[in-house]
Parts: structure tokens; C-alpha cells; sequence
């Protein structure tokens, strides 16, 4: 029992916390940007205001994390985010297709506390900080309500990813909110003032049916008339979650400040439109519908923007401009909300692409004037018009990767965050970042000579050549264009036979099409074109044979146009590094099957060519004569662990019951270390949350492999992988002059690698 006599005050249980990296905020950001610095032995205190990790992402607000992808809705070929993120987010759809939220916060909450330096503060918010001279921080303070208690949280390196910037704020880090000027950055989309300057916060909501009629009476508070929302005839029964990203609000107020009152008008809007579903007599079949959830924080899309070294704007994403500090990649669109919202006649976005991926470097993830204060999440350095394509979730988590590797090389050294940006710095930061799975597109390295798998003699027991894809029962109708996208090698491609029913003769259009810029998938350029004659009846053969020269390595587009009443005859098999094709527009991220920006926009006039998803999503049936190649032993030599410019994969030979890869060295080398990237399917969105994905492993996949040393000694063996980047350690190094890696079953596609790393520490 404890009996306290009465005093003039009490002070507040304090305690003091010393680390190497201190990260505020525990958004996807924070929580990569902790994990990849802890693994690299550094110690991390995370310090996060809610009760869970993930912040959108979390359950509390139920945004699917998106990036590069775009729902598969752009010209972004293979390009989901690499590193932790992309393991969460293979593991989250291994253990929820389905998209449980819940599911997802408990893999975030699991995936830190494995970490052991990592050290979790949650329902912690940091409430100021104390400096060491003008231009480094030394300690942040943070108070937790649950336990009452107060942290001084000091290190040498700390990192902003807090969302609002509450740490660049009271360090007096230079920042941003707001749009500029068009004149500032050459930014043609650069909004008026009518527009606004600031995209708002949103709250959503779940229907769920109950199976018998509920009855639903509104709070007071309630919006009572629903033509306020100049766009409500777009409400639906069954739009909720992600679906309302529209409803909006809070783009002419002070997005930090307000945020209390944006909640309140945000909650007055869901539950009126809620209302308006139960009561209006306009949704019968809402009858039975009940509100399962509605959020209790909104979510945030934007705030303080900080200024680094460099400020990304417009034209960085659209040219797709090269750096030599990259570190990471976008490829969202640039995508700008009116500030009015969901009271705004306008659409609730204008959004435009760029025609691939493009380069975010590293000099946007530092602050210009507090030397030892990392920026990340949607917090980095940009503009109002690029951060429109920044700030996603999936992009900010990639670039918070990079924040914590460059955390760990400066420990190491101890050195600033700017000190990163010398050559040799950043080629080590670039490396590491390879090393861990982090995707840098177009960024040439000298070779990694740690790795010896660069020394060793690779042997294969097969190489896929591709003679084709057999015929299924499956057809898909050619009422929109289609294609065949393939790695092809300098000369002319194999003639190809596709199969088509038909009920008369049909003339058909083949166009061969590549990237006018190396490395993407827009197929803006138009190398030949055949016409070719479908004879009428079931699964007829017809030939394409092409007579232009490719030039050097480069995928390329076979393109089989709009040809109505025509049905093209489907493969069931699945195969790295190909991908069919469609010519159309995915509505939740583009207008129309063609980008016609406004004149003047600072846009290209570009075609969607986009894949549809399995199962519908299917390669056609076709036979290569002779057969494709590409997908040798050699291409395991590319610094990218998925298809760009070539298949950058080892396939093997269909018919190859055991395939194997061996790694030979003249000498014995001591093995502590190796990493395999498997084929996790790279251009599969994976979105967290909501979204019902058809498979829970991605069918390129090898399932169950061994790994063994020149003695034959088993050294690895899973049966049950579903990772894309695996990474083994044995306790004791390894003396061997061979490794053989043998590929015995995969979750449904012919077994292939993209990389093997070996490493003696």
C-alpha cells in the first residue's frame, strides 16, 4: 500500500536513454528506417505517439501502402519497392491476402521487437529537445501517457519522420508549407491559389452486413445535408475504406495546428454519409449494413516539407533525371488534391504520370542546416508539386531504407549526414543499400569485390530457351491491344505463332515497339508493323516475323492491336522475366487508357500499357521459333535483382527436374555469408490492407531449396519459402571451394534466381 502525505509539487518519473540514432516517428518510414539501421548494429531508440506502428498504413487509419506500382496502373514495369519494405510486404500478404489491418499492425509490432537494438517507446510523444550549439541536436524529450513517464533521449544522430516535422521544427531545421510559385522550380503544375496549396486529411469508414436489418440513428453532429458534397452522387454502399480517399478536408488550414478541428468536420462528413446510405431510402440494399469502424485520427497527407541540399521538383520526375548520390526510387504520379476537398466541384485529384520510374537522391533526406538530423517519410526535400508524388507510403519507407543505412556508415565513422555525399562515402552507402535489397534503378557501381560469388566459375544444369507457352482452354477477347513484353538481345527477334479464334477472316496489326528511353516500359517508339491475316475458326495459327534489328539488350513490346470480334488463345504457365500486356486505363490512378495532360502542364502524351492481375492476368499461347534466349547463367552477373533493361535472371530449363546452380573457386574461400534474391514477382502491387490479392505467394518464387558446400554438407534447406531476398548465416565460416545451389519445387512458375551474393563476414 502506499499512502503519500500531501507536498507542493511532484515531478514526473524521467528516464534517460542513450543510443546511436534516435528516430521520431513510427510511420513505414520510421519503422524501415529502424530495422535496416539495426541490423546493421546500430543501436536505435524509435520513439512513436500511437499505440501501434505504421501510421496511414496502421489500423487506426487503414491506408493501403502504395508506391512505384500504382495499383499496376502506370508504365512502371517490376518496380515495388526493395529492402524491409518490401519484406513486410511479402510477408504480410504470405499471412494476409486478405488484407486485415490488424494483421498487418501485429507484423509491423513483430518485425521491431525482433530487432534487439531496437528500443520501442509507443503512445510516446516527444515534447521538445535540447541542442548542442546552433546546429546539433543532443537529447529529445518525450512523455508516454499509458506509464507516465519522461525520456531524455540523447545520440549522436537523430531522424525526423514524424509526418509534421516536430523535430526539424524545434531544432530550427529550414522548411516548407505550401506550394511554390511556378517561376521558383520551372513548374508548370504548379497550382493557383483557387487550387490551393495544401493537400487535407481523411477519415474512413467500414460497412459491414449484418445479415438482418439494422436500424441506424445519426449523432447531432452529424453533416445533415448531403448535397454540401458537391460530389456525392459518387457515394456507393460498398465504397469504403481506401475507396473514400476522396472525402478530404483541411487544405486551406493549418495542417498541423487544426488538426483537431479537420478531425471534427472529418468526422461530421463520414458519419452524415453514413446517414445518408442508412436513412436517404436511395440504398435498399443498405438494410443490413452496420458501421464497423470509423477512424479516430485522420489521416495526413501533408504539412512541413524540410529543405536539404537539394529540393526535388517537376521536372526531376519527369525527365527522370540521373543522380549520383540516388538512393532510392518513386514512381507515383504527381498527384495534387484541390484544397477544398470533398466541397470542391472539382475532381478529387489531378494526377499525371511520368513514363517510368525515376531516381530520389540522397541529398533530400538530410536537413541543409542542423547537422546531424536525417529527414524522412514524407517530410524529405521537395517541392509541393514532386512531393505530390514523393509522399506515398511504400516510396517514403524505400527512402527511410536508405536514411538508416546512411545512419549506420556514419556511426561507424563518425560522421554527419552530409559527409555521405563524397564519392567514396556514397558508393559504400549505395552498396549496402544493393546488399539489403534496396532497388536503385540506372545506377552503375564498380564491382563489389567483397563478393565473391563476382570470382567464382558459375555452372548451371539447364538454361531456359523458350520455345513458347502452350495453349489453354482460356481466351481473352481482342477488343483492346495487347502485348507480349520480352528481353531481347541484339539481332532479330524469333519468329512468334499466336493462336486466335475467329468467327470470318480478320486483318490483324503487329507492331514491334521498344522504350525510347533505356530501361522503361512506355512504347513510345514503333520499330515495324505487319499486318497479318486471322483466318476464320478455333485457335488458328498466325505468324509474326519481324525483320528489324534490335539494336542492343532492351526489352521490347510486341504489340498486337484492337482487333473486335477476335479472341486471342491464353497460356496458363507463368515465366520471369515476360509479361503480357494490355492498352488500357486503370480508373483508380488514370483517366483513360492515354495521358493527355493540359497543354502547357509539363507533361508527356504517353499510352498505358498495363498487366492485369492473376488470375486473369494471363500470357498469351505462343511458339518462339527458334526459341527466345536470355535467361542464362549470365545474367546473374546485373546489379539489379529483377528484370530492368534485361531478365537480369537465371531460368532453367523447363524440362530440368533438379535445377542447379554451382559457384566454383580455384581456391577455398571462407563463407560466413550468402544472399539469394528469389523472383517475388516485383511488379505485383501488394497492397497492405483492403485489397483481397489472389495468391499469398507470388508463383515465381522457388518454394524449397538446399544449399550445399563443396563436401556436399547441407548448409541451408527451406521447404516452405515464400521470401524474395534471403539472406544466410552460418555461426562458424564456411571453407570451401563450392557452393551448389539446387531449386527443387517453386509456387508455380519454372525455377529461377536473380542473384547470389557470397560473402566471407
Amino acid at each position: 500500500m502506499i499512502i503519500s502525505e500531501p507536498t507542493s509539487e511532484r515531478a514526473l518519473k524521467k528516464i534517460q536513454l542513450e543510443a546511436d540514432l534516435t528516430i521520431v516517428g513510427g510511420g513505414l518510414a520510421g519503422t524501415c528506417a529502424a530495422i535496416t539501421a539495426a541490423r546493421e548494429g546500430v543501436k536505435v531508440v524509435l520513439v512513436q505517439d500511437r499505440p501501434v506502428l505504421g501510421g496511414n498504413a496502421s489500423s487506426e487509419v487503414r491506408l493501403w501502402a502504395l508506391g512505384a506500382t500504382s495499383h499496376q496502373g502506370n508504365n512502371n514495369r517490376w518496380s515495388r519497392e526493395g529492402g524491409v519494405i518490401d519484406e513486410i510486404a511479402v510477408e504480410n500478404l504470405w499471412r494476409n491476402r486478405e488484407g486485415n489491418p490488424l494483421y498487418f499492425d501485429s507484423l509491423l509490432l513483430e518485425k521491431v521487437r525482433a530487432e534487439q537494438n531496437i528500443t520501442l517507446l509507443l503512445n510516446t510523444a516527444m515534447v521538445g529537445l535540447e541542442k548542442d550549439g546552433p546546429s546539433r541536436i543532443k537529447t529529445v524529450h518525450a512523455f508516454c501517457s499509458q506509464n507516465s513517464t519522461l525520456y531524455d533521449v540523447s545520440s549522436p544522430l537523430f531522424c525526423d519522420a514524424s509526418g509534421d516535422g516536430i523535430v526539424g521544427y524545434l531544432a530550427g531545421a529550414a522548411y516548407r508549407v505550401g506550394a511554390e510559385t511556378a517561376d521558383e522550380f520551372n513548374e508548370p503544375f504548379a497550382p493557383t491559389e483557387s487550387y490551393g496549396e495544401l493537400l487535407g486529411h481523411t477519415i474512413y469508414f467500414y460497412g459491414k452486413d449484418t445479415g438482418e436489418p439494422v436500424k441506424y440513428v445519426a449523432p447531432d453532429f452529424a453533416l445533415k445535408d448531403i448535397k454540401a458534397i458537391p460530389r456525392h452522387d459518387q457515394i456507393e454502399v460498398k465504397q469504403y475504406g481506401c475507396a473514400l480517399w476522396w472525402l478530404e478536408y483541411g487544405g486551406r488550414m493549418d495542417t498541423v495546428h487544426d488538426t483537431e478541428e479537420i478531425k471534427w468536420e472529418l468526422w461530421k462528413v463520414a458519419y452524415g454519409v453514413w446517414d445518408y446510405i442508412k436513412n436517404s431510402g436511395k440504398f435498399p440494399e443498405a438494410e443490413n449494413q452496420t458501421l464497423e469502424w470509423i477512424g479516430t485520427i485522420p489521416g495526413k497527407r501533408e504539412s512541413r516539407r524540410f529543405e536539404g541540399d537539394l529540393m526535388m521538383s517537376q521536372s526531376d520526375i519527369v525527365e527522370q533525371k540521373r543522380f549520383d548520390d540516388a538512393v532510392s526510387f518513386g514512381g507515383w504520379a504527381i498527384d495534387l488534391h484541390p484544397a477544398d476537398g470533398l466541397y470542391s466541384a472539382d475532381s478529387g485529384c489531378h494526377q499525371f504520370h511520368s513514363k517510368g520510374v525515376y531516381q530520389i537522391p540522397y541529398r533530400t533526406m538530410y536537413s541543409r542546416n542542423v547537422d546531424n538530423l536525417f529527414i524522412a517519410g514524407r517530410l524529405i526535400s521537395s517541392s509541393h508539386v514532386a512531393f505530390g508524388s514523393t509522399r506515398v507510403m511504400m516510396t517514403c519507407a524505400h527512402n527511410a531504407q536508405a536514411v538508416g543505412m546512411a545512419a549506420a556508415i556514419c556511426q561507424e565513422g563518425d560522421l554527419n549526414p552530409r559527409d555521405l555525399v563524397e564519392k567514396a562515402q556514397m558508393q559504400t552507402l549505395q552498396r549496402r543499400l544493393r546488399r539489403s535489397g534496396q532497388f536503385i534503378p540506372h545506377l552503375e557501381l564498380p564491382e563489389d569485390c567483397e563478393d565473391l560469388s563476382r570470382s567464382a566459375q558459375m555452372k548451371v544444369s539447364s538454361e531456359a530457351q523458350l520455345v513458347g507457352f502452350p495453349q489453354s482452354k482460356h481466351l481473352a477477347t481482342m477488343d483492346c491491344a495487347r502485348a507480349l513484353l520480352l528481353p531481347a538481345q541484339p539481332g532479330v527477334l524469333p519468329e512468334m505463332t499466336f493462336y486466335f479464334s475467329s468467327k470470318s477472316d480478320q486483318t490483324l496489326e503487329v507492331q514491334l515497339r521498344r522504350s525510347s528511353l533505356e530501361g522503361n516500359y512506355t512504347p513510345d517508339e514503333t520499330l515495324e508493323t505487319l499486318s497479318l491475316l486471322i483466318p476464320a475458326g478455333e485457335a488458328m495459327p498466325v505468324t509474326a516475323k519481324f525483320s528489324a534489328e534490335i539494336a542492343e539488350n532492351e526489352y521490347v513490346f510486341v504489340c498486337l492491336m484492337a482487333c473486335p470480334g477476335v479472341e486471342i488463345v491464353q497460356s496458363e504457365s507463368h515465366h520471369t522475366g515476360v509479361m503480357p500486356l494490355v492498352h488500357t486505363a486503370n480508373k483508380k490512378v488514370a483517366k483513360d487508357a492515354v495521358q493527355t495532360p493540359p497543354d502547357g502542364a509539363g507533361f508527356d502524351r504517353f499510352e498505358f500499357w498495363l498487366p492485369e492481375r492473376r488470375p486473369v492476368g494471363k500470357l498469351p499461347a505462343v511458339t518462339f521459333n527458334p526459341p527466345l534466349s536470355g535467361f542464362g547463367a549470365d545474367q546473374l552477373g546485373s546489379d539489379y535483382a529483377r528484370p530492368l533493361i534485361q531478365s537480369n535472371a537465371w531460368v532453367a530449363d523447363l524440362s530440368d527436374e533438379k535445377p542447379t546452380l554451382e559457384l566454383i573457386w580455384e581456391s577455398p574461400k571462407k563463407i560466413q555469408k550468402v544472399i539469394i534474391f528469389f523472383d517475388v514477382d516485383y511488379d505485383h502491387a501488394m497492397e497492405t490492407v483492403q485489397w483481397h490479392h489472389a495468391e499469398d505467394a507470388m508463383p515465381f518464387c522457388v518454394k524449397h531449396y538446399r544449399l550445399y558446400d563443396g563436401a556436399d554438407n547441407l548448409l541451408a534447406e527451406d521447404r516452405e519459402n515464400h521470401k524474395g531476398r534471403v539472406e544466410l548465416n552460418v555461426s562458424e565460416p564456411v571453407e570451401t571451394n563450392q557452393l551448389k545451389l539446387e531449386l527443387l519445387d517453386t509456387h508455380g512458375a519454372t525455377a529461377s534466381i536473380f542473384s547470389i551474393q557470397v560473402y566471407s563476414a
